[in-house]
C-alpha cells in the first residue's frame, strides 16, 4: 500500500495530466461536445484503479455525447498517463460524472426559496446564535443538566 502523501501526489499528477489530454491530446469529436473539466481524481491505496471525475457543461444530451467519447477514449488515456508518469503500473481508469455542481445550485435555489417564503409570510427569523425557541425567562430542573464530577 503507498502512503496517503503518495496518493495524493498520484491523484494531483493524474488530474494536471489528463486536463492537458482534454485540451490537447483527445481528438475525438463527441469529447468537445460539452465543456469538460476534471474536478477530482480518486486513486485507490494499491495504486492500481483511478476514478476520474468530471465535470460537464452543456445539455443532457452533450453530456450523454461527452460521456460516451470519454469512456471510448479511457485506453488512450492509460496509455498515455504511463508514459508520462512513471509508475509501476499505470492504474486503470474509469471516467465518472460529477454532479456535485448541479447539486450545490439545487441546494441554494432551494434554500433562496425558503428565505423567500419566509419573508413572504413575515415568519419571525431564526435567531442566529442558535437559541431557537428558548427564552431567557424559562426554567430548567437542575437535574437535566449534570455534568459528570470528576474524581
Amino acid at each position: 500500500m503507498a502512503t496517503s502523501r503518495r496518493v495524493a501526489r498520484v491523484s494531483e499528477l493524474i488530474k494536471r495530466e489528463v486536463s492537458k489530454m482534454l485540451m490537447q491530446d483527445i481528438k475525438d469529436d463527441r469529447v468537445g461536445a460539452g465543456m469538460v473539466s476534471v474536478t477530482d481524481v480518486d486513486v485507490s491505496g494499491d495504486l492500481q484503479h483511478a476514478k476520474i471525475f468530471v465535470s460537464i457543461y452543456g445539455s443532457a444530451e452533450a453530456k450523454a455525447e461527452t460521456m460516451a467519447g470519454l469512456k471510448a477514449a479511457t485506453g488512450f488515456v492509460r496509455s498515455e498517463l504511463g508514459q508520462r508518469i512513471r509508475l509501476r503500473r499505470t492504474p486503470e481508469v474509469v471516467f465518472l460524472e460529477d454532479n456535485s455542481l448541479e447539486r450545490g445550485d439545487r441546494i441554494l435555489n432551494l434554500l433562496n426559496r425558503i428565505s423567500q417564503e419566509r419573508q413572504d409570510s413575515d415568519l419571525e427569523p431564526l435567531p442566529a446564535d442558535g437559541a431557537a425557541g428558548f427564552d431567557e425567562e424559562d426554567e430548567f430542573e437542575e437535574d437535566e443538566f449534570d455534568q459528570p464530577q470528576l474524581s
